[in-house]
């Protein structure tokens, strides 16, 4: 108990609480993992922790210097008065980001079924079925419970830097500019959430009439958002998975707007006029050792990288979500073309994973191939792509 109590004092006071309070979260859902032979646990809390984190930081004047009860919020004494005498406007507006972002999750986490706590990520059955149970169990314990922990408290980091590291001076331009755009990413986040939604209650419903079941109500789009009205066909539904709306330019739009928003989050204290901020500086020349030394001893290089590599820290955080939803991205859509092979391989074709620029050039592609009327039928069925809306 007296190492665990020194590792956790050992810690900058920055980071004190949310690390404890990250180990804590960390071996719950672990062991609920174990308990319940569940994995989606940390699932459940995905839509919380940053906001968490990042309302720590935002919120730094409110919390005690010691903590009241067992993981409760404090700012260490180390952290010094300058830090906690005020707010930082720039860490409260990306606290009010991150909230909007929170709620927009949490609502199409509970839509799905996610909050329950006996229901679990299908991906994960599919995983089961594809590796041995103790490598599952490791993937478990390294994959899902640690590292997705620590990602999800360094989402918060950004907020970090404003609150702490950058002087609490009032809005600039640059974050107008960013809460514009992220508040349009969450925007086309939750519409993208919402066409995947409709098409399902559809599809659903469709399938239930095909099959002859009449206790299934009939598909009424006015009951969806707008945005989500769109005019779905049977050979939609047939096929399987969504390739309308913003789904026509993008196969995962969703994934593309919940990356775009964390690097959006990422840039706000970046592009603040006051460090740390990117440094758009010219190559320290003066640390370029000759090539002499360099074959000679490799390692003086070192100062140089060092430098070099500094700034990209701060994109870890993003960067590492974007590999995240690319690699479980790969896995989702092997599991869909398992479903729908012919299907789903002429939408790889023609719509881009994320971004709709790979969109256009797979179109542009197709055509100069001489395809792409025979792909965008098996995609749109008669070529309308995006549907009409309401």
């Amino acid at each position: 108990m007296n190492a665990v109590t020194t590792f956790f004092e050992s810690i900058s006071p920055v980071y004190q609480w949310p690390v404890k309070f990250c180990a804590a979260t960390t071996l719950v859902v672990w062991i609920l993992s174990v308990l319940t032979s569940n994995v989606s646990q940390v699932d459940r809390l995905w839509t919380f922790l940053p906001t968490i984190y990042t309302a720590y930081y935002a919120l730094l004047p409110l919390w005690p210097q010691e903590p009241l009860f067992p993981l409760c919020p404090y700012t260490p004494r180390d952290l010094g008065w300058t830090i906690v005498r005020d707010f930082s406007p720039r860490a409260l507006l990306m606290f009010g980001l991150v909230f909007i972002w929170m709620c927009r999750l949490s609502y199409n986490t509970h839509r799905r079924g996610l909050f329950r706590l006996q229901d679990e990520d299908y991906r994960w059955a599919v995983l089961r079925t594809k590796i041995p149970p103790w490598l599952f169990q490791v993937v478990n314990l390294t994959f899902i419970a640690v590292t997705q922990s620590i990602l999800l408290l360094s989402l918060a980091f950004p907020t970090k830097t404003a609150a702490v590291m950058q002087p609490h001076d009032h809005l600039v331009l640059s974050d107008l500019l960013l809460a514009a755009l992220a508040l349009v990413d969450l925007a086309l986040e939750f519409t993208a959430d919402n066409q995947q939604w409709a098409f399902h209650s559809y599809k659903h419903a469709y399938l239930a009439r095909e099959k002859g079941k009449s206790d299934v109500e009939p598909y009424d789009k006015t009951q969806h958002w707008p945005g989500a009205r769109l005019d779905f066909t049977p050979e939609d539904a047939k096929r399987g998975f969504i390739t309308r709306g913003l789904w026509a330019y993008s196969r995962h739009p969703n994934f593309f707007c919940e990356q775009s928003f964390w690097w959006i989050i990422t840039f706000f204290p970046l592009l603040a006029p006051a460090p740390p901020h990117f440094p758009f500086t010219p190559t320290p020349h003066h640390l370029i050792p000759p090539l002499t030394a360099i074959r000679e001893n490799p390692y003086v290089l070192i100062p140089l990288l060092r430098l070099l590599l500094a700034p990209l820290v701060d994109f870890l955080p993003a960067l590492s979500l974007s590999l995240l939803f690319f690699s479980s991205t790969l896995f989702t859509e092997s599991i869909s073309k398992g479903k729908y092979p012919r299907e789903y391989a002429a939408y790889q074709q023609r719509v881009g994973m994320f971004s709709p620029l790979r969109t256009w050039e797979k179109g542009l592609l197709l055509s100069w191939q001489g395809r792409r009327k025979a792909v965008e039928e098996l995609v749109w069925g008669r070529g309308e792509k995006a549907g009409k809306q309401e």
